[in-house]
């Protein structure tokens, strides 16, 4: 991986959007998804996208580099605003940059433990609904979280509705219907969120977008995150209040293991 020059809007600015993908003995699944989100937020951005060959090349050297071709991975990708001068303004012409890095990706076992954080998620702001590189107020959640003794933190947005998790979407069942935030709350449309929906459907669980205070997630039957890297994973602890496993979770985490094959 060449060096980030200090020049780069990323590394100065958090101007720039990443990708998390997961890969599974070298194959990225979902490539095409989160390539298409990526150009999304490019859109939003006012970026050209990469092109989904150079973006593929990047990624195999990374694992390749890091000695990861077998077992599960999570791939980085970066694409930065590219070098500029000093200040807000972008060059006319902005070249960015791409950058792609492959770490081990074990998958969590446990329920995970949550809490609800004071960081709130800004619903107003478009990177709320992006992967941009300006991931502080997550960043302080998860900080947050791991203070008061919990893996990950629920983030609510300053209508204090629920949004999200520091690095998950987050789903409840409520009443035998699947509920997890609107987009509108401030919530990155994940690629494994839309994916738990559809499967959801398909199982003949009602699935609902909703706004909701943090008392639906004190009333919920069961809560799980989903994310590319752990897909779905239950959640067991929620502040002082335990949940016990749930069908409805496992069915999903079973459905989605099948779905995004053996490693």
């Amino acid at each position: 991986m060449s060096a980030v020059p200090p020049d780069d809007r990323g590394f100065l600015l958090g101007d720039g959007l990443f990708e998390t993908v997961l890969a599974l003995s070298g194959r990225p699944l979902f490539l095409a998804e989160h390539l298409a989100r990526l150009t999304r937020g490019c859109t939003v951005l006012g970026l050209p996208p990469p092109e989904e060959p150079v973006v593929r090349r990047a990624l195999d050297q990374a694992l390749a580099v890091a000695g990861l071709t077998d077992g599960r991975a999570a791939v980085r990708l970066t694409w930065t605003a590219g070098s500029g001068g000093r200040g807000l303004d972008r060059p006319a012409q902005p070249q960015p940059r791409l950058v792609a890095t492959a770490s081990p990706a074990p998958l969590p076992l446990a329920p995970a433990a949550l809490v609800i954080v004071s960081v709130r998620r800004n619903a107003g702001s478009p990177a709320s609904r992006l992967k941009t590189l300006a991931y502080l107020d997550n960043v302080l959640a998860r900080r947050g979280a791991l203070a008061a003794g919990a893996d990950e933190a629920v983030m609510l947005n300053t209508a204090g509705e629920i949004a999200c998790a520091a690095a998950a979407n987050l789903f409840w069942v409520s009443d035998g219907r699947l509920c997890t935030p609107t987009l509108d709350c401030g919530v990155l449309d994940g690629i494994v969120r839309a994916q738990v929906m559809a499967l959801s459907a398909a199982m003949g669980v009602d699935v609902v977008e909703v706004r909701a205070g943090p008392q639906a997630l004190s009333a919920a039957e069961a809560i799980f995150l989903t994310n590319s890297l752990i897909g779905v994973r239950a959640v067991g602890r929620l502040g002082d209040r335990l949940l016990p496993p749930h069908q409805v979770t496992a069915s999903l985490a079973a459905a989605w293991g099948a779905m995004a094959g053996p490693v």
